[in-house]
């Protein structure tokens, strides 16, 4: 599905940018008086289709934009020292804490008893066991050197603070010896000195560098808030941890550096995270390897910099898992600005839905003249998109606004044509919380390591650029499979997306190798250019940003609303003079109620779907391969079964496709049909059938001496498929429907095996970097009357290729029509 621009903000603190409100009401302003200037030129009855096409202005795109993939590695990040590894003790040189119900003995130096409470104030070897009821081992040591810690069958209860406090020290080590069990359990509420303390809390706190190592076991209830914190940084060398906590599982203000272990976390709040938003080289989590199972109510690991997984096995749920993500309100609504018509994305996977437009469903046709303001206004976001609809036959104008957020603030605006009366009802309360699995505020980077992960927002998001070096990762999502703000880099691995919103998204997205397969009910890849946020949006606090946003759109929006009030209602007969990006002779007697063609008047943007490598497979409800700017494909395998309704494309970009390598092959819906540009090097062809296929029904491209080009099968039905190979030259070729094939599919694409019993659907010469088909032979130009970048979409609303007049009562997706197209009937 377009989108004018593509926000996602999380609702934890953020690095600092700038706030882009006053450059998006500028964007809504833009779009408005676009949509007055197109519905003046509708007022007049015109009988003529005849109108020039637009020039289309797209230059060709480089791949310059692309950024070498991030190649950070834990170790780059933090060295694990000597003292670090080090589980050695000796009982002659230590000192013993006996724990033994309500109070303790010591033997040795370097602590004593008060009561319940143990505290250890030099440094020093402190070996701890047995049982504290109700009690507390603190550490105040302001003298050099490292306090060990070793626990040796130790259970530590305090009902209202922290079992383990370290206040002071220069560093602190704490040793799960071999073969132990331990644990800490603290109460639901804490007492603290004063109402300006809020420390400790966590069941283990550290206000020290904190490292624990060893092999043995630690169990932590933390009732409270967070299982182990340390306000310095936090090294894991080894151990077994189950962590229940209320809020977060495992916290490290500058750093979370883990280099191995086992940890089972259920966490009321973020299962790890690091928390320094102040410096660019804090507040990073790295992890080595170790075995994770995190089950998290917002996010499963999250880092305020960078976060970096070298290897490891990671099972995480957020959020009660993607089950419970809330519905997303669909950005382009069907009938929307410049494309309408078609019933909303169907369920990937699923074969046709039955694409009949139903009059009066999306377009108000019963009213003349009548403005309407949807505005949906995300308190998880700084701004809110706007986009606007012209409706051709009745001269109304329809916003609808981009729900970024999972739980939205939605206000609802009316405005009248005759009196251009606007009211505005805002709600900014605050959205849910954060329910990512994986989220770095700059880099996030896996290196290797299997994950397994079930989250109600996005699986993998950074607020900066997200790098997959390797490992295997499944991803079911509520959200986005993949997000990155600026670059989405995949170079090797497996990625498998088996079910998301969107999957992979980024402004830039750059794939030059891996295994990825995607499933998604919307988008399956959107190149799409982010939205900055400043901190107190970041943080949550959004009420101000969000007002003012949805004041200024109010105010816009009413404006234009008296400006289109006197417009004239147009016949739904009537086609605009000069209807842009339809080529010469090609354009289609009149647009139909439901919007004006495709995306033709929208500027390119500079997002960049790059790919060099690799296998991508697509299976979207939405756009498959959706580019807010350009795509570029050099290599690499592309397997897309688009969409089924006619409101989007398999393909959708508003700059250029250059197509120079690899293997393309893209089925879905025709009324968004686009192919690659015709500046492409490597030779494409678009065909474009009369009635819709049936899922599962092949498709084979033969050149003339029977060589094989392409076998598919699509997995849903299609209107339209766009093939692009190194093995399609200069030549004359054959498509054939259906018949059978005796190799092995792989997504639907036979590498080998004989074809046999298919029927002759069209034979063709290609000359043209893009050929365009129909089952009479070769079109001069897109049959369903897009060309040239702008999105394509002459389909919606537009004539499809069997001549029907495509108003609101007929079908969107030709699966009903009666007229045939000429085609042979020879069988291969």
């Amino acid at each position: 599905m377009r989108k004018v621009n593509q926000s996602k903000v999380s609702t934890s603190p953020q690095p600092k940018a700038k706030t882009l409100i006053p450059k998006k009401v500028t964007a809504v302003f833009g779009a408005l008086v676009l949509s007055a200037s197109i519905l003046a030129a509708c007022t007049g009855t015109s009988t003529s289709a005849t109108g020039a096409a637009t020039t289309s202005t797209a230059t060709t795109v480089s791949t310059a934009a692309v950024t070498t993939p991030v190649k950070t590695t834990s170790a780059d990040l933090v060295t694990f020292k000597k003292k670090d590894l080090s589980t050695e003790w000796s009982a002659d040189s230590s000192t013993a804490i006996k724990l033994n119900g309500t109070t303790a003995t010591v033997t040795g130096s370097g602590a004593k008893v008060s009561g319940s409470t143990v505290t250890i104030s030099s440094a020093g070897t402190y070996v701890i066991s047995g049982k504290l009821t109700d009690g507390q081992i603190v550490v105040n040591s302001t003298a050099e050197g490292d306090v060990h810690i070793v626990l040796n069958g130790a259970s530590i209860t305090n009902n209202d603070s922290a079992p383990i406090y370290i206040q002071e020290a220069d560093n602190v080590i704490v040793t799960l010896q071999e073969g132990t069990e331990n644990t800490l359990t603290d109460g639901a509420n804490y007492v603290f000195a004063d109402s300006s303390t809020d420390e400790p809390s966590a069941a283990l706190f550290s206000k020290a560098d904190l490292t624990i190592n060893g092999t043995g076991t630690l169990n932590i209830d933390a009732n409270y808030k967070d299982g182990i914190t340390s306000k310095d940084d936090l090294k894991i060398v080894s151990g077994t941890f189950q962590i229940d906590a209320a809020d977060d599982g495992i916290v490290g203000k500058d750093m979370v550096a883990i280099k191995d272990g086992t940890f089972t976390i259920n966490a009321g709040g973020d299962g790890i995270k690091s928390t320094n938003d102040e410096a660019t080289d804090k507040g990073f989590v790295a992890i080595a390897d170790g075995t994770f199972t995190i089950t998290a109510t917002n996010d499963g690991i999250q880092a305020e910099t960078a976060l970096v997984a070298d290897n490891g096995t990671y099972t995480i749920t957020t959020g009660g898992g993607s089950a419970e993500a809330e519905p997303h309100t669909q950005e382009m609504p069907p009938g929307g600005f410049m494309g309408g018509g078609g019933t909303p994305p169907a369920k990937p996977g699923a074969a046709n839905q039955g694409n009949t437009a139903t009059p009066n469903s999306t377009t108000n046709q019963g009213s003349t003249a009548n403005s309407t303001t949807n505005t949906a206004a995300s308190s998880d976001a700084s701004t809110s998109d706007t986009i606007v609809t012209a409706n051709v036959a009745t001269g109304s104008t329809q916003t609808a606004s981009s729900a970024v957020s999972k739980s939205n603030a939605t206000s609802n605006t009316a405005a009248n044509s005759a009196n251009a009366t606007t009211t505005d009802s805002t709600d900014t309360s605050t959205s849910s919380d954060s329910a990512k699995a994986l989220k770095a505020g700059t880099d996030l980077v896996i290196n290797g390591g299997t994950f397994t992960i079930d989250a109600k927002d996005d699986s993998v998001h950074s607020n900066g650029s997200v790098t997959i070096n390797g490992g295997s990762l499944k991803l079911t999502t509520g959200d986005d499979g993949m997000h990155a703000e600026t670059t989405l880099s995949i170079t090797a691995g497996t990625v498998d997306i088996v079910n998301s919103y969107e999957g992979l998204e980024g402004t830039t997205i750059d794939i030059s190798g891996g295994d990825i397969h995607v499933v998604a009910t919307d988008d399956g890849v959107n190149a799409s250019e982010g939205t900055a946020t400043d901190d107190a949006t970041a943080e949550g606090d959004t009420t101000a940003q969000t007002t003012a946003a949805t004041t200024d759109t109010a105010a816009i929006t009413t404006a234009a609303a008296a400006s289109t009030s006197t417009a004239t209602t147009a016949s739904a007969t009537t086609a605009p003079t000069g209807t842009d990006d339809q080529a010469t002779g090609s354009q289609p007697p009149a647009p139909p109620t439901g919007g004006m063609g495709g995306g033709g008047p929208e500027a390119a943007g500079n997002a960049l779907l790059n790919i060099s490598g690799g296998t991508l497979y697509v299976d979207a409800a939405g756009d498959g391969l959706d580019a807010n700017g350009s795509i570029i494909m050099s290599g690499g395998t592309v397997i897309v079964n688009g969409p089924t309704d006619n409101g989007n494309g398999a393909l959708d970009y508003d700059g250029t496709f250059e197509m120079t390598g690899g293997y393309l092959v893209s089925a879905g819906s025709s009324g968004m049909l686009q192919s690659t540009s015709d500046s492409s090097s490597q030779y494409s062809i678009a065909m474009s059938y009369s009635a819709t296929q049936t899922a599962g029904t092949l498709v084979h491209l033969q050149d003339s001496a029977g060589n094989n080009v392409l076998t598919f099968a699509p997995s849903k039905d299609y209107q339209s498929i766009v093939i692009s190979s190194p093995a399609l030259t200069a030549g004359s070729y054959t498509l054939y429907s259906g018949g059978q094939s005796t190799g092995t599919a792989t997504n639907g694409l036979y590498a080998d095996g004989a074809y046999s019993g298919g029927t002759e659907v069209v034979s063709f010469d290609v000359t043209n970097n893009v050929t365009w088909l129909t089952e009479s032979g070769i079109s001069d130009s897109n049959p369903n009357g897009a060309s040239g970048p702008g999105g394509g979409g002459g389909g919606r609303g537009m004539t499809p290729p069997d001549g029907t007049s495509g108003n609101a009562s007929s079908t969107t997706d030709g699966a009903s029509n009666t007229s045939t197209d000429s085609s042979t009937s020879s069988t291969k």
